[in-house]
């Protein structure tokens, strides 16, 4: 059975007829075409599908449709633009805080959250909000800097 659910995505708005259960995860990728969230675990731990929903960082992987409706979706895709990045995805870039890149869209998501309510957050407090996103390649340092980094530039 499918339903109509209508939200935003990135500012625009969508409208989709879809399974309710459908993970938000699989219509951003696999309707949308936006491929910035990642599928890491499925169960919502390990923050590589993280996506901003009415302004909370939420894993999208399992997040179903049913709950979309009406409300608005950030994606990693919408944190900038090709001309204009935003300064966590610039302070990414400029300290090369990304190895293999799978997890850093979500870290960005994560980051771009805590600056948003904290403009000029500690080392520490950066790590504690990225707590939740996991990173394998072991640049966990880098991106703590970089994220620093992006809070100092918008002074």
């Amino acid at each position: 059975m499918t339903s109509t659910f209508r939200f935003t995505v990135n500012g625009e708005p969508v409208t989709v007829e879809a399974d309710p259960d459908t993970a938000l995860l699989s219509l951003l990728r696999n309707h949308l075409g936006l491929k910035g969230s990642r599928f890491g675990c499925g169960l919502g731990l390990c923050g590589a599908c993280f996506v901003r929903v009415d302004g909370n960082v939420v894993p999208s992987c399992d997040t179903p449709l049913w709950s979309m409706d009406g409300r608005s979706v950030v994606t990693v895709e919408g944190l900038g633009s090709a001309g204009q990045l935003h300064p966590v995805q610039q302070a990414l870039l400029d300290e090369q805080a990304a190895q293999c890149g799978f997890c850093i869209s979500g870290i960005a998501v994560s980051a771009a959250a805590l600056l948003e309510e904290n403009p000029h957050p500690s080392a520490e407090q950066v790590a504690q909000a990225l707590d939740l996103n996991l990173c394998r390649c072991g640049v966990q340092r880098r991106i703590v800097d970089a994220v620093v980094k992006a809070g100092e530039a918008g002074s």
